[in-house]
């Protein structure tokens, strides 16, 4: 068990659902507690019940959010959810119906909310399960669900007063704050003056927890003093996390073993991942062929529509081995469907009708073996 893992894997550890683990994590704080401190920056939350890493990335990506969350609607419920916990004492009960009447009150000077709308309730449900799953509210009676399907029904819930170490405090008022981009800010400007401090932060969270990381140009900070100190970070990220560290031009990422994996991993068994391999390799083919064009960022810069036809080339050569549901898919679903895993595997970005081929592409491929009947090799 690799306990730095267990802490980034899970969003917290509960010693009542979860005692083996808990003490395991917490007596080995001390061995890797200099490295979440002085490495990747992040605070180690840990009380007689809970242990919590609060995990800052170096740069918010649109993977980051919570994945069962489908709507604006959902992350503002959410906030006024706990806002309405803040006030519960530990264990205390309280009816679903007294938490819709404070979310409606508190949300309506910023949006329409209407209960009678299948689609409003499922955003509560939806946010109630999360909270559910976190072990932040405890079901005493009834089911979320059941508000889904019909309103006007009651559940009975119990706050376990996980809630109040949800969210991240800040040194300062966060009010006045209007993108992603002021917490950058604050995390990175205002609350650290040792810029080296900073620079060594940003490198290893970006290494931690994202697929890639990537610089423009030479003289980018961050990337010099990743590659001057490769050896250390090399050392450090293998030690505590696992993996080896691949430095390129313009790219870094950390490869893990496929036997020695940990989180959301890429590839895997599923025809999604399979689809995108087979995708890069095509798109490396192009490349060796000259029909595709890299840059001195190593990226590759084509239309939305080329890369619609390569993504339609690839399942027309290969139908008889896709799953029926990636068989019959829409054109455009197929389409999106695939930017949007490559994109949160920081693959590729996607700006207006121009799509960026990044350098992860480059390094994986897939192919079906030669004697695949109806096919040759990708």
């Amino acid at each position: 068990m690799n306990e730095v893992r267990t802490l980034i894997e899970n969003f917290w550890i509960c010693k009542d659902s979860d005692k083996e683990t808990y003490y395991k994590v917490k007596q080995d704080i001390p061995n890797f507690q200099k490295f979440i401190r002085e490495q990747l920056g992040w605070k180690l939350l840990h009380t007689e019940n809970l242990l919590k890493l609060e995990k800052r990335p170096a740069h918010a990506q649109s993977f980051m959010g919570i994945g069962g969350f489908t709507d604006i609607r959902d992350y503002c419920i959410l906030c006024v959810v706990l806002m309405y916990l803040e006030d519960k004492e530990e264990q205390e009960q309280f009816l679903l119906s007294e938490l819709i009447d404070y979310v409606e009150t508190q949300l309506k000077g910023y949006m329409e909310v209407d209960w009678t709308s299948f689609t409003q309730r499922k955003s509560l449900v939806r946010v109630l399960q999360y909270m559910e799953g976190l072990q932040m509210l405890r079901v005493y009676e009834g089911s979320s669900e059941a508000f889904g399907a019909e309103a006007g029904q009651e559940v009975l819930y119990e706050n376990t007063g996980y809630s109040k170490y949800f969210a991240t405090s800040f040194a300062t008022d966060i009010s006045s704050y209007e993108s992603w981009e002021d917490f950058e800010k604050i995390d990175f400007e205002e609350l650290n003056e040792d810029r080296g401090t900073m620079r060594i932060n940003r490198v290893y969270r970006q290494l931690a927890v994202c697929p890639a990381y990537y610089w423009e140009g030479n003289e980018d900070a961050d990337a010099l003093y990743l590659k001057n100190q490769r050896q250390w970070i090399s050392k450090y990220l293998s030690e505590n996390l696992g993996g080896n560290l691949d430095v390129y031009k313009n790219a870094a990422f950390l490869t893990l073993d496929a036997d020695d994996c940990y989180g959301a991993v890429h590839p895997r068994d599923a025809m999604l991942p399979e689809a995108v391999l087979l995708l890069c390799a095509k798109l490396q083919r192009e490349l060796a062929d000259g029909k595709l064009e890299k840059k001195d960022n190593e990226c590759i810069y084509l239309k939305r529509s080329r890369f619609a036809e390569m993504v339609s080339d690839c399942r027309n050569q290969w139908n008889d081995a896709w799953s029926k549901e990636f068989r019959e898919m829409d054109e455009g679903k197929l389409l999106d469907t695939i930017l949007e895993y490559m994109k949160n595997w920081l693959m590729l970005q996607c700006d207006e009708d121009e799509i960026t081929i990044l350098p992860a592409v480059g390094r994986i491929t897939g192919y079906y073996p030669e004697d695949f009947e109806g096919g040759t090799k990708a």
